[in-house]
C-alpha cells in the first residue's frame, strides 16, 4: 500500500511539463498530515468547541427563555394586568384635569364618554348580545307579522311630519322653498336618466335621503350639531397649524407665508402621514365599518358597495376601492356604479386639510362629505339600479385589510411618503389648469371682440349657462352668476382652483370691501358662500374620469371595458349629488343675525373695515336722509347723538349719496 502510494505521489516528467505541484508540499497535502496525526484541525476539538459554546449559550439565555414562556403561558391575565394599570392612570389623570379646570376639560370629558361607550357595547354585545336577541326574538317577530301596514303608517306620519315642518320653517324664510325646489327638480333628473326605471330601490332611495336630511338638520340647525362640528373644525385648524413646524424647517418661514405652493401643499403631506399611522393603529377601518354598517342597515345595499361609499368619507376616489379590492372582479355593474358614484361625489380628508387652509368653514367640508355618502349611494342605485344578482347580497361582513407596515414610524414614513405623488399631481394639474384657463380666456377674448363683445370668457359663459342651476340651489339672482363660474370651474377643471376662488371672495367680505366694484361683484353673500361650499364638495369633473379609469383598472384589468361604460353615468350622478347637497344647505341655512350697531360703532376701529363695519355701515346709509343740505336719520340712529360722526367715518371707505352732504 506505501509503494502504490508513493507510486502515485511520484513526480513524473509529464507532470513537471503540465505543472503539477507535489501533492505532498500542497495545503492539502498538509491538512490530511494534520488530521491523520489528530492536528489542530480535527473535526473532534471543532466539535467539543462548539459544544462548549452551546452550553455556555444555553445557560446565558435560560432566564430569557423561562421568561417567554411564562409571558405566553399567562399572556390573558398579563394583558389584563397591563390595561388595568394603564386604565388607573388614565382614572387617575382624568379626575385630575376634571377637579382642577372642568370647562377646559370637557372635550377631554366628551371623548372619553365616547370610547368608554362604545368599549361597554362592546362588552355587553359580546357576553349578552345573544341573550338579548332570544328574549326579543317574540317581539320582532309580532313586529315582522304587522310590518305590512306599520310600515306605510309611518312613511305616512313621516311625509306628514315634513310637510308641517317644511310649511312652518319655510313660512319664515321663503327663500328657502327655492332650494326645495331645486332638491326635487335634482331627484326628478336622476330618475329620468335612470338605466333601469322599474328596477328603482326605493327603500335605498328613500332612506338615503332621508339619511342625508337628519344628519345636515341636526349639523345646520340644532345647537349641538352646530357647536359640535365648529368645535371640531376648530381643532383641525389647530392641527393642521402645526404642519409649519415642518414646512419652515425645510423651506423657511419667508416662502411658506408668501408662496402657495410651500403654504398649502405640506398640509396634504401632514394629513396624508397621520391618515396612515390613524389605518395602522386600526382607527379608520373600525369608523368606515361603524358608518357602512348604518348604511347597509337601513338602505339594503350590498356590503362592498357600501364599505367603498363610507371609506370615500375619508379617502380619496383610487384609495377606497382598495378597501374591497378583492371583490372587485365579482361585483355587478351597479356595484360598480356605486362605487364610481362615492369617488366622484366626495372628497379626499387629505385636500380638505388644504381647502381649509384656504380659508374654507372646516364644518361645512366635513358636514358635506359626511352627507354625501347617504345620498351618493341613493342616487347610485336611482341611475343604476341593480338588475343583476349580486354574490354578495346578504353576505355578513366583508373583511377589511390592515396596512402592510410593521410599526407605527413605517405607518407615518409611507403616508408622507405617498403623498408626495398626491402633492405634484395637485401641483402640476395647477400649473397646467390655470394655464390652459388663461389661454382659452385669451382665445374668447379674442373671438368676442371680432363681433363687439368685450371680455368674454370662459367664467363669463359659464355664469351664463349654469346661472338656472346656481339660482336653484338658493344662490341669491344677484349672487348666482358667481356662483355658476365656480360651479363652472369645478366640473371643467378641478374643484382646487375653484375653491381657492371661493376663498378670495370670502376673504373679500371679511375685509368689509364693497360688494360691487363697477360691474364686477367683490364678494357673495354668507348663504350662497355656504351653498357654494357644498355644491364644490366632491371630485366630479372631467380630469376626474381618467384617475377614476387608470385607478380601478390598475386594480382589476380584465373589467376595464366595464368600468369604461359606467364612468359618465356615475359622473354626472356625483355632480348632481354635490348639487343635492347644496341644496340642502340652502334649504337649512340660517341667516347670521347682526348684533346692534349703535354698540358696534361705541368700541370700532375706524381705521380698518370687516364685514360687520359694512353691515353697520349700510344699515346707517338706509336710515340716513338727505334734504335741502340737511342730515337726518330715521329708526334708532336718531337717537344717537354720534350717528353723524359714524357716517363720516362709514363715507371715509364707503359710497353713498349720503356722503355727499
Amino acid at each position: 500500500n506505501e509503494l502504490l502510494e508513493m507510486e502515485g505521489n511520484q513526480i513524473t516528467l509529464d507532470s513537471l511539463e503540465k505543472g503539477t505541484d507535489n501533492p505532498a508540499f500542497s495545503f492539502e497535502g498538509e491538512r490530511r498530515h494534520y488530521e491523520e496525526r489528530g492536528g489542530p484541525c480535527s473535526e473532534s476539538q471543532e466539535g467539543r468547541r462548539e459544544g462548549r459554546f452551546s452550553s455556555y449559550c444555553r445557560k446565558a439565555l435560560q432566564p430569557a427563555s423561562k421568561a417567554k414562556h411564562f409571558c405566553r403561558a399567562h399572556a390573558k391575565v398579563l394583558r389584563r394586568v397591563i390595561l388595568g394599570l394603564l386604565g388607573v392612570a388614565y382614572l387617575c389623570y382624568f379626575i385630575a384635569a376634571c377637579y382642577l379646570n372642568f370647562q377646559r376639560a370637557l372635550a377631554l370629558v366628551v371623548i372619553t364618554a365616547v370610547v368608554v361607550f362604545f368599549i361597554c357595547w362592546g362588552i355587553f354585545k359580546k357576553y349578552c348580545g345573544a341573550k338579548v336577541l332570544l328574549l326579543l326574538h317574540p317581539i320582532g317577530k309580532c313586529f315582522q307579522k304587522s310590518w305590512r301596514w306599520l310600515k306605510w303608517l309611518l312613511w305616512v306620519a313621516l311625509l306628514a311630519g315634513l310637510i308641517v315642518w317644511l310649511v312652518l320653517d319655510t313660512g319664515r324664510n321663503p327663500e328657502q322653498l327655492i332650494s326645495l325646489g331645486g332638491f326635487c327638480f335634482l331627484v326628478l333628473f336622476l330618475f329620468a336618466c335612470s338605466k333601469h326605471h322599474g328596477a328603482v330601490s326605493w327603500r335605498a332611495v328613500f332612506w338615503g335621503l332621508g339619511l342625508e336630511f337628519l344628519f345636515g338638520l341636526f349639523v345646520l340647525r340644532t345647537t349641538p350639531g352646530t357647536q359640535a362640528f365648529q368645535w371640531l373644525g376648530d381643532q383641525i385648524q389647530y392641527f393642521l397649524g402645526y404642519t409649519t413646524a415642518g414646512s419652515s424647517f425645510v423651506f423657511g418661514n419667508t416662502l411658506i407665508e408668501e408662496v402657495f405652493a410651500f403654504q398649502t401643499l405640506p398640509i396634504i403631506v401632514f394629513f396624508s402621514c397621520v391618515m396612515s399611522i390613524l389605518y395602522y393603529l386600526g382607527v379608520m377601518q373600525w369608523l368606515i365599518l361603524k358608518i357602512s354598517w348604518l348604511l347597509q342597515v337601513s338602505m339594503g345595499t350590498t356590503p362592498t358597495e357600501t364599505l367603498s361609499v363610507a371609506g370615500n368619507i375619508f379617502v380619496g376616489q383610487t384609495e377606497a376601492p382598495l378597501l374591497i379590492r378583492p371583490y372587485l372582479p365579482d361585483m355587478t355593474l351597479s356595484e360598480i356604479h356605486a362605487v364610481m358614484t362615492g369617488g366622484f361625489s366626495t372628497i379626499a380628508g387629505s385636500v380638505m386639510g388644504a381647502y381649509i387652509s384656504f380659508g374654507i368653514d372646516a364644518a361645512s367640508l366635513i358636514a358635506a362629505s359626511v352627507m354625501a355618502a347617504p345620498c351618493a349611494l341613493a342616487m347610485a342605485k336611482l341611475v343604476y339600479p341593480e338588475v343583476e344578482e349580486s354574490k354578495f347580497k346578504g353576505k355578513a361582513s366583508v373583511r377589511l385589510s390592515s396596512g402592510e407596515e410593521q410599526n407605527i414610524l413605517e405607518a407615518a414614513s409611507n403616508g408622507a411618503a405617498t403623498s408626495v405623488g398626491l402633492v405634484a399631481n395637485i401641483a402640476a394639474n395647477l400649473i397646467a389648469f390655470l394655464a390652459v384657463l388663461e389661454f382659452i380666456n385669451a382665445a374668447l377674448r379674442w373671438l368676442g371682440e371680432m363681433v363687439d363683445i368685450k371680455d368674454l370668457s370662459f367664467q363669463v359663459i359659464c355664469s351664463y349657462v349654469l346661472m338656472p342651476v346656481a339660482f336653484l340651489m338658493g344662490a341669491d339672482w344677484a349672487d348666482s352668476p358667481v356662483v355658476a363660474e365656480l360651479l363652472g370651474i369645478k366640473i371643467f377643471l378641478n374643484e382646487f382652483v375653484a375653491y381657492q376662488q371661493l376663498a378670495t371672495y370670502k376673504k373679500n367680505r371679511l375685509m368689509g370691501l364693497e360688494e360691487w366694484d363697477g360691474n364686477r361683484k367683490q364678494w357673495i353673500s354668507e348663504r350662497a358662500e355656504s351653498i357654494t361650499t357644498f355644491a364644490l364638495c366632491g371630485f366630479a369633473n372631467l380630469s376626474s374620469i381618467g384617475i377614476t379609469l387608470g385607478g380601478l383598472a390598475s386594480m382589476v384589468p380584465q373589467r376595464k371595458g366595464d368600468f369604461a361604460s359606467v364612468v359618465l353615468r356615475a359622473l354626472l350622478t356625483g355632480i348632481c349629488v354635490s348639487m343635492l347637497n347644496a341644496c340642502l344647505a340652502g334649504l337649512l341655512y340660517v341667516p347670521t343675525q347682526v348684533g346692534d350697531c349703535a354698540t358696534f360703532f361705541v368700541t370700532a376701529n375706524f381705521s380698518s373695515t370687516s364685514y360687520t363695519m359694512y353691515t353697520c355701515c349700510k344699515q346707517l346709509f338706509a336710515s340716513s336722509v338727505l334734504q335741502n343740505g340737511n342730515l337726518s336719520f330715521t329708526g334708532s340712529w336718531a337717537e344717537q347723538a354720534e350717528s353723524v360722526l359714524w357716517l363720516t367715518e362709514c363715507c371715509v371707505h364707503y359710497n353713498h349719496t349720503s356722503c355727499a352732504g
